[in-house]
């Protein structure tokens, strides 16, 4: 047998028993046989996508099963689980296929989230009409339809139930806080997103899920699902990539190494390495370029598109003609080493 992924978390439930979030600590990409095989005595695993309840009496067999596999965090984290009164959950995926269930979907997302996965490596299509529209809360995740009792109850205890936002997606953070990275506003995070190590968020800046930045990058606009921001480069303030969510179709929109979005700057098509594109200037794939010779004389009209991933480049708007220009990029961006440092 093979497998995909697999994970061994906890849950919630509506008051009617359904699963609607799931917490996976310590998912496992590609599971040993070995492992997979002793799951599989366990719950009686076949060979496809299944997720199986498991009382907290299962515990110490899979903790033992976890440890004979090397898998010491996974392992712990069912030990400590014996003692739970919160719904657990086993989730094995053979193969990488569209989410069918809240629990696959959520393991997805947090592969990615955990740095097993980049943005694009696993099956994500439908993921929207799997997840439900949840409220967020002080008081972890609740069911809509519940929500106002919910916080009748709290007001008549006299606490406050704080409801963070409402959507399909939760913040990375309350799941996974990855190593090396700065984060100032953490409702801008979504879980799914794959944020590298030495890269910072700023208060503005925005990581849809399967979206992120490869490693070091100071992230100050909005990086859109679907699109990766290569190492080195930065996210303006107030700059925005257009995603396969937001216009980008199945384009895939990405920022090359050692590039620069300048502030209010916008970009639709695959951006090469040590690129600029300069502030207010939004360039999207069809954008007509009028492409100029080391002099500064004009050799040709072309779309943006056939410079997609070409490196060296600057992009700016001539504030005579209004054309869009795109010369050889000579002062190629120099990042601040100490800015992006998050040890």
């Amino acid at each position: 047998m093979t497998c995909f992924a697999l994970a061994f978390g906890c849950v919630t439930k509506n008051k009617n028993g359904k699963i609607i979030e799931a917490y996976f600590p310590h998912p496992i990409l590609h599971p040993s046989h070995e492992l997979l095989g002793a799951l599989s005595k366990i719950v009686d695993y076949e060979e496809k996508n299944q997720f199986f309840d498991i009382d907290s009496s299962q515990c110490q067999i899979l903790s033992s099963a976890f440890s004979n596999a090397q898998e010491k965090d996974a392992a712990h984290f069912a030990k400590e689980a014996q003692n739970t009164s919160q719904p657990l959950v086993l989730v094995i995926l053979s193969t990488d296929e569209k989410p069918k269930s809240i629990p696959e979907a959520f393991l997805k997302l947090q592969l990615i989230s955990h740095r097993l996965i980049k943005p694009h490596g696993t099956e994500l299509d439908g993921i929207f009409s799997v997840l439900e529209n949840l409220a967020w809360t002080n008081q972890g995740p609740i069911d809509l339809n519940e929500l106002p009792d919910r916080q009748m109850q709290a007001r008549l205890k006299g606490e406050h139930l704080s409801v963070n936002c409402v959507d399909k997606f939760p913040q990375m953070v309350d799941y996974i806080v990855p190593s090396g990275i700065r984060i100032a506003d953490t409702a801008r995070v979504r879980l799914g997103a794959y944020v590298g190590k030495g890269t910072t968020v700023m208060h503005e800046g925005f990581i849809n899920f399967n979206a992120g930045t490869d490693s070091v990058s100071m992230v100050e606009g909005r990086i859109s699902a679907g699109v990766m921001v290569g190492a080195g480069s930065d996210i303006g303030g107030g700059a925005s990539i257009m995603g396969t969510l937001s216009g980008g179709g199945q384009i895939r929109v990405s920022v090359g190494e050692n590039s620069l979005l300048g502030a209010n700057a916008g970009l639709g098509f695959p951006l090469g390495d040590r690129c600029t594109i300069e502030s207010g200037l939004y360039v999207t794939a069809g954008t007509k370029v009028t492409l100029l010779d080391a002099t500064g004389n004009e050799i040709q009209t072309i779309k943006a598109r056939d410079l997609a991933g070409k490196a060296d480049l600057l992009f700016r708007r001539n504030s005579i003609t209004g054309k869009i220009e795109c010369l050889t990029n000579k002062s190629a961006v120099e990042l601040n080493i100490a800015l992006h440092s998050n040890n």
